[in-house]
């Protein structure tokens, strides 16, 4: 049996049994990581001495698509695109079914960057160049476009009626004279989001309809790269391949993240650099992704409340990075609407 310290919790103490008993690994300690928002991670030291990142799956979690995501990771990581190798489990699995389910994989050097420097754009565009490469050719399944149509269908309506529902509680808490600081920027934030809503339907009827669909990384973002200096040193947290979405959205959502583009004028820049990198190992990338990766970036923004509707309705594991990146992701929405005209231009010169 694991080593349990006195300080670990029950919950911990659970992961270390699975570590011991589906995977023959005996952890000496373990220790939450404090990222993520739908999986529980953990840094378990071994009594080899050896660190392992441990991910912790949700009781609801579809093991059978975390499989297929953890398949496409041993491929970029087979190709050469650097990143962390799951650890089997005895029997040869990639996840230990527990309780409670989790994988395993190799602990990985380096760190986040949420801002970064022209040397790590160039590398992580280039990356993520290589990945899409990669997985255009995978399958695609019997309907790949059906994610996408319900993505060009949004519910404004709907949104517009969450809205009204999360300035109501925030209304109640002012009444009540317990408004803090978040709940003023929260109203505010909210007020000029359901007007902006009026903006989305004619920016996606300026969307091409032939748009490249495939298998994505599907959260490509600052926050899944790890870097030692300027060295990019894993690309982590690939998502299920089905079902398939916008080439896109995976290019938009990285050379427009909300934290480079709300840091100040130079993310236009930040833009084109990672997506000259992009276009320099994906070449034959459609011209039409390229230009329109900027508006699909910006339309998951205007139709995301993702954040604000955590903190009124059900809190993430870490709602204050969820609160933080609201106001970024609402500024970055914002900005992006007010310099459309230019963007577009950039993007235009960039697709060639």
């Amino acid at each position: 049996m694991p080593d349990q310290t006195s300080g670990a919790s029950t919950r911990e103490s659970a992961v270390m049994d699975v570590l011991a008993t589906g995977f023959g690994l005996t952890a000496h300690t373990i220790s939450p990581v404090p990222i993520g928002q739908v999986t529980i991670n953990y840094r378990a030291r071994l009594t080899d001495g050896r660190d392992v990142f441990v991910k912790q799956y949700p009781a609801t979690c579809d093991l059978d698509a975390e499989r297929a995501a953890i398949d496409l990771a041993a491929r970029a990581v087979k190709d050469g695109i650097p990143g962390a190798a799951a650890i089997p489990t005895s029997s040869g699995d990639v996840i230990s079914c527990g309780p409670p389910p989790i994988s395993v994989w190799e602990w990985m050097p380096g760190r986040v960057e949420t801002r970064l420097s022209a040397a790590q754009l160039t590398a992580a565009g280039g990356a993520l160049g290589r990945i899409h490469a990669l997985f255009a050719p995978l399958p695609t399944g019997p309907d790949p476009d059906a994610a996408v149509r319900a993505w060009r269908s949004p519910d404004l309506d709907g949104l517009a009626t969450t809205i009204d529902q999360l300035l109501k509680i925030i209304t109640e808490r002012m009444r009540a004279g317990s408004a803090d600081v978040f709940d003023r920027e929260a109203q505010r934030t909210l007020l000029e989001r359901r007007s902006m809503l009026a903006r989305v339907p004619a920016l996606l009827a300026d969307l091409p309809d032939t748009l490249t669909v495939q298998v994505l990384h599907g959260d490509y973002s600052p926050v899944n790269l790890l870097f030692q200096a300027e060295t990019l040193s894993a690309v982590l947290d690939f998502q299920p391949p089905h079902p398939p979405f916008l080439l896109a959205y995976d290019l938009g959502r990285m050379a427009f993240y909300p934290n480079t583009v709300a840091a100040g004028p130079a993310w236009q820049d930040a833009a084109a650099t990672l997506i000259r990198a992009y276009r320099s190992v994906h070449p034959d990338v459609p011209a039409a992704d390229v230009r329109a990766c900027g508006r699909v970036a910006l339309l998951q923004l205007l139709t995301s409340l993702y954040g604000v509707k955590q903190h009124y309705l059900k809190p993430g594991l870490f709602q204050d990075d969820l609160d933080e990146f609201w106001l970024l992701r609402h500024a970055a929405a914002g900005e992006l609407l007010s310099q459309l005209a230019e963007t577009d231009a950039l993007l235009a010169d960039l697709a060639g």
